[in-house]
C-alpha cells in the first residue's frame, strides 16, 4: 500500500538516482480547491511511463493539514512513487501551495500539475528527453488539450524552443503551468529563474511571468505534442478589475513585451476591461495604443464599439466567456 507521509522532514532524503541514470522527477499538485478532481490527476501522475525516480507532493492550500483519513481515499496506490502531504505555508492560494512544494522537494527535476489536469503517460518521458537534447534548457513545456464537443482539441506552438519574442508575442493560454517541468535549482536560485511570483494580482498571469523570466537567461524547451488535457477557462465575467491588474502587473515586469506585434492584443484586452468598469479615460487610452500597434486588432475594435455604445461589453464578454472564447 502506497505510504501517506505527513511529516515534511521525509522530503529531505534525497532520491537515489536509477542505474540508467535518469533524473529524479518531483512533481506538485495544489490541492483543495476541486478536490473532486484530485485522483484523477493523480492517477495520471502515477501512470508515467518514466523510469527514473519519481515522487508526488500534494499541498494543500488550508488553515489546517488534512488528516490521513481525509486523504488516504484520494491517494492511488504505487508502492514505488511516494505521495507525501504538506499543507500551504506561503502565500495563500495556487501559487504559495506550488513553491512550497518546490521548496520542499530535493528531486533533480520538478513539475507542476493542477487537480484538474490531467497527463498523458509519456509525458515526462518526452520532456525529460527534451531536456537531455538541450542541456543549456532550464525549463520545459508541452503543448495542452482542451474538451471540445467531439472530443479533445490540442493547441500547438510548431516550435521546440520558446524564444523571449514567441512567448511576448501570444497569451500563452496554451503553455499552463500543469505543462511545466524544471530543473529545481533553477528554481529555487533568485540569480536564476526563482521561484513563482506571489505577488501576481489575483494569482494570474504567474505562468506567463516564469516563462519570460525563463527565456531571459535561455529559451525553454517544448515538446510539441498535446501531452496534458486541461479544463476550459472558468468565465471571470466579473473580475475585470483583477484581470486588468494583473496584465498591467506583468506588462511592467516586462516592458519587452511592449515591442512585439502581439502587444496589440493586450492593449485590446486592457481597453475592453476598462470600458466594462466604465473607466472610459483608460479605455480610449489603450484602444489608441491597440490600434497604433495593429489597427485589425478585433479587442480594440470591441472596446471602440463599447465606448461609442454600440454594443454592451459587459454582456459580450459574458457571452465569449460562456462560449469558453474568453477575451
Amino acid at each position: 500500500m502506497l505510504a501517506v507521509l505527513l511529516r515534511e522532514e521525509s522530503l529531505g532524503e534525497a532520491v537515489a538516482a536509477p542505474e540508467s541514470g535518469l533524473p529524479s522527477v518531483g512533481v506538485v499538485i495544489p490541492a483543495g480547491h476541486r478536490p473532486g478532481r484530485l485522483p484523477h490527476a493523480l492517477s495520471s501522475v502515477l501512470r508515467q511511463d518514466y523510469q527514473g525516480p519519481l515522487r508526488v507532493v500534494v499541498v494543500y492550500d488550508s488553515p489546517r493539514r488534512p488528516s490521513p483519513g481525509r486523504v488516504r481515499p484520494l491517494i492511488p496506490h504505487r508502492e514505488d512513487r511516494p505521495v507525501t502531504v504538506l499543507t500551504n505555508t506561503r502565500t495563500p492560494g495556487l501559487t504559495g501551495a506550488r513553491n512550497t512544494g518546490v521548496l520542499a522537494l530535493t528531486t533533480d527535476l520538478v513539475a507542476f500539475c493542477d487537480e484538474t489536469a490531467e497527463w498523458e503517460p509519456g509525458k515526462l518521458t518526452a520532456q525529460v528527453t527534451a531536456l537531455a537534447r538541450t542541456p543549456d534548457a532550464e525549463l520545459v513545456t508541452c503543448g495542452v488539450a482542451y474538451p471540445s464537443r467531439g472530443g479533445w482539441t490540442p493547441r500547438l506552438a510548431g516550435v521546440n524552443r520558446l524564444r523571449l519574442a514567441d512567448l511576448a508575442r501570444t497569451r500563452l493560454v496554451r503553455f499552463p503551468s500543469s505543462t511545466f517541468l524544471a530543473r529545481r535549482e533553477a528554481l529555487v536560485a533568485p540569480h536564476r529563474i526563482g521561484l513563482l511570483a506571489e505577488d501576481a494580482p489575483g494569482q494570474r498571469n504567474e505562468d506567463w511571468d516564469l516563462l519570460l523570466r525563463a527565456a531571459r537567461r535561455t529559451p525553454p524547451a517544448h515538446v510539441d505534442a498535446p501531452l496534458v488535457r486541461v479544463p476550459p477557462p472558468r468565465p471571470n465575467s466579473t473580475e475585470y478589475a483583477t484581470d486588468l491588474s494583473s496584465l498591467r502587473w506583468i506588462m511592467a515586469r516586462h516592458p519587452e513585451i511592449r515591442r512585439f506585434p502581439g502587444a496589440a492584443r493586450l492593449y485590446g484586452q486592457l481597453a475592453c476591461w476598462s470600458a466594462a468598469l466604465g473607466n472610459r479615460r483608460d479605455a480610449w487610452h489603450w484602444a489608441r495604443q491597440a490600434v497604433r500597434r495593429n489597427w485589425r486588432e478585433p479587442r480594440a475594435a470591441l472596446a471602440l464599439a463599447a465606448l461609442s455604445g454600440a454594443v454592451q461589453i459587459q454582456s459580450l464578454l459574458a457571452t465569449l466567456n460562456r462560449r469558453g472564447h474568453p477575451l
